[in-house]
């Protein structure tokens, strides 16, 4: 194993957009702004532990089992073949995004975590081979060990998940004048519970519409054809199940696409949505005709404009 570094290690890992309309568990990409902060450190206490949580309004089990920080950090700890009973690791996470929000809040704290602990004991692994480490944390999110999220928070950038388990993804190109809307209302949805609602069998029909739209994205993407993006930005399946659950979902996507959106959807289970579009000014006037919806409705909400984060997890210098 590299030498280790004595230090705390702090990571950042972004929010992410799951799903991204057509592509339903295997389609992502992160954004800029919002996302979380695991700092990892040695101990003189033998054994993994997670010393405090931040944000999260006391809500978030500080067991290692049943955090998804905790179980990523834990694989990742395993595989290097580190003794943790020898000299322990603390992890402190700082929640910089809301929870149950559809924004990838569990992933974050899945990828800052492997990303701190790995950079912690001296790199033993590339960033792309943390990929499967972070996977293991979804569990504790999500009961399955997804990837969508967790790519796109850990590489950054469009992301596609051929297979999940063991963890195959593929980067996208992301067309240079892209930029996206989420707006958050604050209500919450859990990811275990918008899963159940699902339903466990689609009519042939409706499955080929969206494997043309998912193949359509795709070489939207490359091509920068902006045009066929927002033609291909339909989801068949899992929308009109899940929109039911989010006040104002109808009218914020009408508000959207009549402002000049490429295509809006959820992002990932809800209850926040994403909208698509070729420019900052464009993304700023679609969030607020989305949010004048929620101002009707008397919901409150967050609000993020941002450009395709290509850059994804990165360990940070908190004191610069």
């Amino acid at each position: 194993m590299a030498n280790q570094k004595k230090s705390p290690v702090t990571a950042f890992a972004p929010a992410t957009v799951a799903n991204v309309g057509c592509g339903f568990d295997v389609l992502g990409f992160a954004i800029h702004g919002p996302g979380d902060l695991v700092t990892a450190s040695f101990s003189d206490k033998p054994g993994l532990r997670i010393a405090s949580i931040s944000g999260d309004g006391g809500r978030l089990p500080l067991e290692v089992e049943n955090n998804t920080a905790g179980l990523a950090a834990k694989a990742l700890i395993k595989a290097a073949g580190y003794d943790i009973h020898a000299d322990g690791i603390e992890l402190s996470i700082v929640k910089k995004m809301p929870l149950g929000s559809g924004l990838g809040s569990s992933a974050a704290s899945s990828v800052a975590a492997v990303v701190a602990v790995n950079e912690l004991l001296g790199t033993p692994f590339s960033k792309e081979n943390l990929l499967p480490f972070a996977v293991e944390g979804e569990i504790a999110a999500s009961g399955t060990p997804h990837a969508d999220n967790v790519a796109a928070a850990l590489i950054g950038g469009f992301i596609l998940v051929k297979n999940h388990l063991p963890p195959d993804v593929i980067s996208l190109y992301t067309p240079e004048d892209l930029h996206c809307t989420i707006i958050h209302p604050a209500i919450e949805i859990q990811t275990k519970n918008s899963r159940k609602i699902l339903k466990k069998q689609v009519s042939l029909e409706k499955a080929v519409k969206q494997w043309g739209n998912v193949g359509g994205l795709i070489a939207g993407l490359y091509t920068s054809d902006y045009n066929l993006i927002g033609r291909s930005l339909h989801d068949e399946i899992i929308e009109p199940v899940r929109s039911l659950l989010i006040p104002g979902f109808n009218e914020m996507k009408k508000a959207a696409l009549e402002t000049g959106a490429l295509g809006c959807s959820i992002s990932g289970s809800g209850p926040s949505l994403f909208a698509l579009s070729t420019s900052e000014q464009l993304a700023n006037d679609i969030g607020k005709q989305m949010g004048a919806v929620l101002d009707e409705i008397g919901l409150d909400y967050d609000l993020f404009v941002s450009k395709v984060n290509v850059e994804g997890a990165c360990v940070v210098n908190l004191e610069s």
